[in-house]
């Protein structure tokens, strides 16, 4: 496919001067992204203590698959003359998309092959692709740090995928470490420190800083929030499960309204409000999904991209209905393409007021119209990926097609990676299974001997060992 119609865009194919600065920034921000997706989310999962090759491994497998997937299914609703044109932006927008598929790839972590991921991975990024062309072309809701189309669908896709083949029969390894949670822990820092430039690398101009000071006042106020309400429900103590996750809920919480004009206290407010509801999820509704509803979710997805997700676009509605030229300017009609007034006088005379760039005829939504597109985007997300999850976990369970992990493959690299003898196995932890060439039979003889004068003084008893082997000879 890539040889029949993939091709270079504009600049990338040398046929466009400047844009020195421009690409630039786009590869600065592309490289951030770039960190987030592989090293962000892989070590991000590889909390699990017996699944750490395979969290960051099968991130990186799934990663590179995905990105190419990706250009293919986003090109082609973007086709030109029959060609799907490359620039840095695609690249950036497909690892965007890959996000998606990686944070469902967290619902079902440890319960599935390598062939059963892939095969989830390329269903997901062709609905995916379709969803988001219908959220931004045909609702035009505006969703720059994709809360909805990419944190609430890879959330509920991948539940629905968990949901769909069932609770794994053995949970016995799927606690982590001390020095498992460690290595998580790093993928949560790299996550919260590039966040800001996740939400806001498709914006431009003004809105892309409006887009970084708003994630990063979200992450602040989120991780604050996700210490305190974690040392309430803990007791006085903080649990590592809710510093991992719920300090990342304001960057997904800010993600749809992330250039919007809420205002630097509005920032702190969602923030704060997305690292209490986590911390909330992880600790009290993550066993009532499992008891109640079937779902095992093992990153506990639902409460770090679900729930916030939901949130962003309930945020991202509110916000569209009170969004207005007193508050925007002219920027209104950037940042909302869709109140932009249809053709006609009204457009003719909203160009005469801003001369600075030229406008698009819109759709000549009013504010509460464009609230309700908003909405009507999160709940067409929520219904595709939960329908296509479901519909791809009963394919991935088929045994006729796919090698299940089964009971001794859940959560456990062996089944997949060269591991050493004293890492794998049922002894848990650190556990030693090692075959011996030879085999020596001795007889152990342990008699009590005479103390040394300081051994006597401080009332040691002496012990000592007489070894005779199978051949008659002692040591």
């Amino acid at each position: 496919m890539y040889v029949a119609v993939v091709r270079y865009d504009g600049m990338e194919a040398g046929r466009m001067l400047g844009g020195t600065m421009t690409m630039i920034s786009t590869t600065q921000v592309f490289q951030d992204v770039h960190v987030m997706i592989f090293v962000g989310f892989g070590f991000l999962m590889m909390f699990l203590r017996k699944y750490g090759y395979s969290a960051v491994g099968f991130t990186l497998l799934l990663g590179a698959v995905m990105v190419q997937w990706a250009m293919l299914c986003q090109g082609f609703f973007r086709m030109t003359e029959g060609k799907i044109l490359v620039s840095m932006v695609s690249l950036l927008n497909a690892d965007v998309a890959t996000a998606a598929v990686l944070i469902s790839m967290g619902a079902v972590l440890g319960k599935t092959t390598p062939l059963q991921l892939v095969v989830m991975g390329l269903v997901e990024m062709v609905v995916f692709a379709a969803n988001e062309y219908m959220s931004s072309h045909v609702l035009k809701a505006v969703d720059l740090g994709g809360s909805m189309v990419v944190h609430v669908f890879g959330a509920y896709f991948g539940l629905a995928v968990s949901r769909a083949m069932g609770r794994p029969a053995d949970t016995s390894r799927e606690g982590s470490s001390y020095a498992s949670d460690l290595f998580a822990m790093i993928g949560t820092v790299f996550l919260w420190l590039f966040w800001p430039s996740f939400n806001g690398a498709l914006a431009a101009d003004q809105a892309r800083h409006r887009a970084v000071i708003n994630t990063y006042l979200a992450l602040a106020s989120g991780c604050v929030v996700a210490f305190a309400v974690s040392s309430l429900v803990r007791r006085g103590k903080f649990n590592m499960v809710h510093v991992q996750n719920a300090t990342l809920a304001g960057g997904v919480a800010m993600g749809t309204a992330a250039d919007l004009m809420v205002q630097p206290v509005g920032a702190l407010v969602i923030g704060g409000l997305a690292g209490a509801l986590s911390v909330v999820g992880y600790a009290y509704l993550q066993p009532i999904v499992l008891d109640k509803l079937k779902v095992h979710d093992t990153c506990g997805v639902h409460n770090l991209h679900g729930m916030p997700g939901v949130f962003a676009g309930l945020v991202g509605a509110v916000m569209a209905a009170i969004a207005g030229t007193d508050t925007y300017g002219g920027a209104l009609y950037q940042q909302f393409p869709a109140m932009t007034p249809r053709a006609g006088k009204q457009l003719e005379e909203v160009q005469e007021y801003l001369t600075n760039f030229a406008m698009q005829p819109g759709e000549g939504r009013s504010a509460l119209q464009q609230a309700g597109f908003q909405l009507a985007s999160l709940t067409v997300t929520l219904a595709v990926s939960v329908v296509s999850g479901t519909v791809t976990g009963h394919v991935m369970r088929q045994e006729r097609l796919f090698r299940q992990p089964g009971k001794d493959g859940l959560f456990e690299d062996g089944p997949h990676w060269d591991v050493a003898d004293e890492e794998v196995g049922d002894g848990g932890e650190g556990a030693l299974t090692a075959t011996p060439a030879t085999t020596t039979v001795a007889t152990l003889s342990v008699r009590k001997g005479s103390a040394s004068s300081a051994d006597a003084a401080n009332n040691i008893p002496t012990l000592s060992a007489e070894v005779e082997r199978e051949d008659g000879s002692k040591w």
